[in-house]
């Protein structure tokens, strides 16, 4: 197929091995303008070595955009994220997955402003992020032309890239030796993937994770900390109010030195294949259970329980890369409209890798002391239980009499039933609740 006419592009540039060789392989194969787009997502790397090489390989200065995008990271995708509580297979907390769409929208304004007709990614055709980075480009410009490499090329292992490198002099600073796995950082994350952790049964190996001490070696002295929240949002810990990626990077640290937020997991790909990946994720596990904490004593329980039930599908959006589709947008008013009064503060206990909930409190909470006590109150009639169970088991009542054959098979027989209470089994006990079996009346 003839190659696409692109006068401008515009690559995710990180400055590593794989995207300076694309930078290259783009002038050359679509003698195209390139603009470089590094972003700082609080990977705790320096970004600026990134310039130095886009202008060694002939890259106008103009045309090198190095942006600190922590701050919007953080409070404009990763909060609304955890407003919604969302985790993907119930562990993965969508590090890598929630950085796409930000990544995506900067580099169609840098489009837009540089006049660019098209962008570029590194991201292979194996992977969820080629998916991600895509969708975003083309629900913010649908007229936008996207060149991914890995889709086009045969440089299709290690060695090809190396060679490619030596050969056009490419300076890759000790970058294309072979990394022990394949990772993705963010003040939200840092994954691992591939190479021994490619067999599922393969323990991590202990000098693996780069983030965090591991439990054993944490402080044999617990931590306590307190996050305060407005509107679902953490705005403080121990009573001192930060920024949103501040905030982030604080947890982070206490998570790390607790050894908090590490996982190891077999994910189901969008693509269709299984994918066994390593997390640590330390300040946004302790944000998840804070968060929950609150929602705890301010959310209305069937709105607790909405919430619960839309979250799985919010999070697969998320991690499918449908961020800007209407329908995430959609869940996200719903899901926004719920933390009006979610605020107050979350006492939490860090401790070898747990983090535990100790306490929470709020000026708006629902939580009612005098109607939950176990000691007498005034407010609370118990004998209005009686009435509520037995409209709830109306059904049931009726079924029973009406058809007596089908509770039987539920019920079985005296031989199954064990478990004596005073003078009758449960089964007994069942029966006569539901009105049939009781030879005493006669029915």
């Amino acid at each position: 197929m003839a190659k696409r006419t692109i006068k401008k592009a515009v690559l995710a540039y990180s400055g590593g091995l794989d995207t300076s060789i694309i930078l290259k392989w783009l002038q050359d194969e679509y003698e195209c303008e390139v603009v470089t787009f590094t972003a700082d997502l609080g990977q705790g790397e320096e970004v600026e070595p990134a310039r130095v090489k886009a202008l060694a390989m002939g890259i106008k200065e103009e045309n090198i955009f190095i942006l600190d995008l922590k701050e919007e990271f953080v409070k404009d995708f990763v909060f609304p994220m955890f407003r919604a509580n969302a985790i993907y297979e119930g562990e993965y907390l969508l590090g890598t997955s929630i950085a796409r769409p930000l990544i995506s929208k900067k580099q169609i304004e840098i489009a837009h402003e540089t006049g660019a007709d098209a962008v570029s990614h590194g991201a292979t055709g194996k992977g969820n992020d080629q998916v991600r980075f895509e969708l975003g480009y083309l629900a913010l410009d649908p007229d936008i032309a996207v060149i991914a490499p890995w889709r086009e090329w045969d440089l299709n292992s290690r060695t090809k890239l190396l060679e490619y490198a030596e050969k056009h002099g490419i300076d890759i600073d000790g970058k294309g030796q072979a990394k022990p796995y394949s990772m993705d950082a963010n003040l939200l994350h840092i994954s691992y993937e591939g190479e021994w952790l490619e067999n599922p049964y393969n323990e991590p190996e202990h000098d693996m994770w780069l983030w965090s001490v591991s439990p054993e070696e944490a402080p044999d002295e617990p931590e306590y900390i307190t996050i305060g929240y407005e509107k679902g949002d953490p705005v403080s810990i121990n009573d001192e109010e930060m920024s949103p990626a501040t905030i982030l990077t604080k947890l982070n640290e206490y998570g790390n030195k607790h050894g908090i937020g590490r996982i190891d997991i077999v994910e189901n790909r969008m693509v269709g294949m299984k994918a066994r990946g390593c997390y640590e994720t330390p300040g946004g596990t302790i944000m998840l259970k804070a968060h929950r904490a609150i929602e705890s004593i301010t959310l209305d329980r069937e709105e607790a329980h909405m919430k619960d039930e839309l979250m799985p599908k919010y999070a697969k959006l998320i991690y499918n890369g449908l961020w800007w589709s209407p329908e995430r947008r959609m869940l996200q008013a719903a899901i926004d409209a719920s933390q009006d009064h979610v605020q107050g503060e979350a006492r939490l206990k860090l401790y070898k890798g747990n983090v535990t909930v100790v306490g929470r409190k709020s000026d708006v909470t629902l939580y009612s002391e005098e109607h939950s006590t176990f000691e007498a109150d005034d407010v609370y009639d118990q004998k209005d239980a009686e009435g509520f169970i037995r409209l709830n088991a109306l059904r049931f009542i009726i079924e029973g009499k009406k058809q007596p054959e089908r509770i039987e098979s539920l019920v079985g027989s005296d031989e199954v039933c064990r478990i004596e209470t005073g003078k009758h089994t449960v089964c007994e006990k069942v029966k006569r609740f539901f009105g049939f079996g009781n030879k005493e009346s006669g029915k």
